[in-house]
């Protein structure tokens, strides 16, 4: 008799894993063993700017501790209800940037897509958490506005695929995007800024890969995060098969009081994030968005941290410690 072979079980799609994420501040404390009482949640933030957490992601906090790093990401507050003079709704200038629907042209060469609102993470500190999406996102009317803007603009060299997170969209909507830039001479590269590899790994398929390995230009992935424990094996993995698509992988962190705000903390994500192949990039100080005044780090102290991160590692480790001012040609060093 023949035996008929076991069937293998497939894995779940990414769509699926996005579909499971927590988005229940309660269900997350249950599932970590947290009285919701002292985690002093805002129901207030909450509706504004909902949770939303996949449960990979949850799997890498630590249970019992609400101070855990992760956690305190993306757990709403009453902190964030607080009204703080300096912290604004567009915090880094965007609408005054805004070229066409959807597009943010702020620095010389280059210019920001927002291919979407959506993101498979919602981070408390996020500088877009009031930004208008419904009506700002390049990918509407098949992306025409953005695309004339850029080919009025033969100087723009560079597209940057941000939002949300670019690698929400599904990649036929990614390779409709590239596809039409490919009609443009002038673009030279192509860059994504993505949470994505780090918080749903699984986003990182076969189809998403062969769509950047047939992509005509060098493609910069800057990923984002902010301690090492969010760097797990299977951000390794996703990270692997970026990096075989010929992609350049960095690293930008925010400076998050309580969070990674202590020299060794930001020392060891730097070894973690080179032991994966990614080279830190920028570290951030806290963009000034409202709700998220109680993750501030003084200028003072980021200086020293900073200081003293040179004294610990060689210096293509060091992130760059910037921050973003409207209206200036660049990021500014602190």
């Amino acid at each position: 008799m023949i035996t008929a072979p076991t069937p293998t079980p497939q894995a779940k799609s990414w769509q699926l894993h996005w579909r499971e994420a927590v988005r229940d501040p309660r269900e997350l404390l249950r599932l970590l063993g947290l009285d919701a009482e002292a985690a002093r949640i805002s129901e207030t933030a909450a509706a504004q700017f909902p949770l939303r957490v996949p449960r990979g992601f949850v799997a890498r906090m630590q249970p019992g501790d609400l101070g855990d790093p992760l956690l305190r990401q993306v757990l709403p507050v009453v902190d964030e209800d607080r009204l703080v003079a300096g912290f604004d709704l567009d915090a880094v200038g965007d609408a005054a940037a805004r070229g066409a629907t959807g597009l943010i042209h702020k620095y010389e060469g280059r210019a920001l897509l927002i291919a979407t609102g959506s993101c498979a993470v919602h981070c408390r500190y996020c500088f877009r958490r009031h930004f208008p999406y419904g009506e700002e996102t390049a990918a509407a009317n098949h992306w025409q506005a953005a695309l004339d803007y850029l080919r009025a603009d033969p100087g723009i060299s560079e597209v940057l695929l941000s939002g949300g997170d670019p690698l929400s969209l599904a990649t036929g909507k990614l390779a409709e995007l590239t596809d039409a830039l490919r009609t443009l001479p002038q673009i030279r590269r192509l860059r994504l800024h993505t949470r994505l590899p780090v918080v749903l790994p699984e986003r990182i398929d076969e189809e998403l890969l062969t769509w950047l390995a047939r992509l005509p230009w060098p493609v910069v992935v800057v990923i984002h995060a902010n301690h090492a424990r969010e760097i797990d094996a299977s951000v390794g993995q996703a990270v692997a098969a970026l990096r075989r698509t010929g992609a350049t992988v960095l690293n930008q962190a925010v400076l998050l009081r309580g969070i990674n705000d202590e020299a060794g903390r930001l020392a060891e994500l730097s070894e973690r994030l080179f032991e994966i192949g990614v080279l830190p990039y920028y570290l951030h100080q806290l963009d000034r968005v409202a709700g998220a005044a109680h993750f501030e780090v003084d200028d003072a102290t980021a200086i020293a941290l900073h200081r003293e991160l040179m004294t610990r590692l060689p210096g293509y480790l060091v992130p760059r410690l910037v921050r973003e001012i409207p209206g200036e040609a660049s990021k500014t060093p602190v």
